[in-house]
């Protein structure tokens, strides 16, 4: 992927790697939109970088995702790279009494929101890269995060699945694996110990440039890389 003169959409791109996503293509000289359910956050967004371009939408919702990219056909037609960024992470049990509820929202926004605008924004013409965000969480569940690690499972596998199927085409399809970095995701304060998003940023922009299309940092990088014997040591270590 290019990573200048570009015109990106960043979903979820007011807040934690979405925000530094965001600052990075700001300074490589791109044009960036970004979307969120809270006006706050975007106009906070605005603050710090005049000029990105914001859009309020609330992605768990079909109607919102359509209206976004219909808005974005009308006005910004030269679009040219899709970043599924938007997700949400919910600490819970499957035996809580609002489990259900907490998961299909989590697996609206994490998985039904990136496959639908995939879909849609796959008719743009000049829509050339498609980078999805999954996690490490991918290959190594969480067992306190059961439906999060699950969604960014299924975005793996959907990402793989993809590319191939587009193999053929001008679309590059992008897979970046972030690690636990210091961001609010899940809750406030959950993650300060992590390595910032900065660092997580820097890196993968440097892999761009190499032209991977899977794109690690830190302890990311080994669980894309585990077997099964390493799995389960992941696993134990992390759900003790």
């Amino acid at each position: 992927m290019k990573t200048s003169n570009n015109k990106i959409l960043v979903t979820g791109g007011a807040t934690g790697i979405g925000l530094g996503l965001t600052e990075r293509f700001i300074q490589d000289g791109n044009t960036v939109i970004i979307c969120g359910r809270r006006a706050a956050a975007l106009e906070e967004a605005v603050k710090k970088f005049p000029s990105v371009i914001t859009k309020v939408c609330d992605l768990a919702q079909e109607a919102d995702r359509t209206e976004l990219y219909n808005w974005i056909k009308e006005e910004h037609s030269d679009l040219n790279v899709l970043v599924n960024n938007a997700g949400i992470q919910n600490w819970m049990n499957v035996a809580n009494e609002d489990f259900y509820e907490k998961a299909s929202n989590e697996v609206a926004i994490n998985v039904m929101a990136p496959m639908h605008l995939t879909n849609l924004f796959l008719n743009l013409p000049k829509l050339d890269t498609i980078i999805n965000v999954t996690s490490g969480l991918a290959f190594v569940p969480l067992s306190k995060v059961p439906v999060y690690c699950g969604t960014k499972a299924f975005m793996r596998s959907f990402t793989l699945s993809l590319r191939h199927s587009l193999k053929d085409s001008h679309v590059e399809v992008i897979e970046m694996i972030p690690p636990a970095l210091n961001t609010d995701l899940g809750a406030v304060g959950l993650h300060n110990d992590f390595p910032p998003v900065s660092d997580f940023v820097a890196s993968v922009f440097e892999q761009m440039k190499e032209g991977k299309t899977e794109l690690t940092f830190g302890t990311s990088a080994d669980r894309a890389e585990a077997n099964n014997e390493t799995i389960t040591e992941y696993f134990n270590r992390m759900n003790p």
